[in-house]
């Protein structure tokens, strides 16, 4: 069963998350299918736009915790890998966003180049609270994003916070009733543009960031590679299957 699903709407690649039943949850084949597609996407000098969006009613509950529960090596891990194509790519990225947006389904909003949310949006980076850290070059990104008050708020106390929030952080472009539908009007307004002109534009706009960016990406990975093997994640994880069961 395909849970990674792609649609091509003229210019634009549509991926899909689509794993409702554990609210879009990423495994590291899923986060490997959509490196693939987003990598395919910026080779294709045709393409003007990726939109993401996830099935169901939600973005994605972030990472599957079970394979947090195998053993990690931060150097072949598909989330980690993804996350670097994310950075670097130049092809225009938009999220469209419903639902339960928890960890990365949060972190990689930082790396798009517009994010649309409904009302029902609801975001949270529960690392802290699972024993671990922050990973997406989140401690980089949002204090940027977001001021570093606003950032320490979002990554140390683990707490939701809703679209209005998020739009008063900079990690939204706008609040909208559909956000696929706007993410699309975005991605038709791009593809009115010429597409090399887009890119080059979008590679000068993240040039300054970007050897940073992937710096630490890798530095947040090891910390939190180290943290999963750490008795607090161990006990976070066993708190979090008992309730499950």
């Amino acid at each position: 069963m395909r849970m990674i699903r792609l649609e091509h709407n003229g210019p634009t690649l549509e991926i899909l998350i689509d794993r409702p039943e554990r609210r879009n949850a990423l495994t590291d084949a899923m986060y490997r299918e959509i490196d693939q597609a987003l990598q395919a996407a910026d080779a294709d000098p045709t393409c003007s736009a990726v939109i993401l969006h996830g099935a169901g009613g939600h973005f994605t509950a972030g990472n599957d915790l079970a394979e947090f529960q195998m053993p990690q090596n931060s150097r072949d891990v598909g989330s980690i890998a993804f996350l670097h194509t994310l950075a670097s790519v130049n092809v225009p990225v938009i999220a469209a966003v419903q639902g339960q947006a928890v960890g990365v389904g949060v972190t990689l909003l930082a790396h798009c180049d517009a994010v649309y949310a409904d009302r029902s949006a609801v975001f949270r980076l529960p690392f802290v609270s699972l024993g671990l850290c922050p990973e997406g070059a989140s401690s980089y990104l949002l204090p940027r994003l977001a001021g570093p008050r606003r950032a320490a708020r979002w990554l140390l106390q683990a707490q939701p916070f809703d679209a209005e929030e998020a739009l008063a952080g900079q990690l939204l472009s706008d609040i909208q009733d559909d956000p696929l539908a706007a993410a699309r009007a975005c991605a038709q307004a791009l593809a009115a543009q010429p597409v090399q002109a887009v890119r080059a534009s979008k590679q000068l706009l993240r040039a300054p960031d970007r050897d940073t960016v992937h710096q630490v990406l890798d530095a947040e990975a090891t910390v939190f590679f180290e943290r999963l093997k750490s008795a607090e994640a161990q006990a976070a994880f066993q708190r979090f299957f008992a309730r499950k069961g």
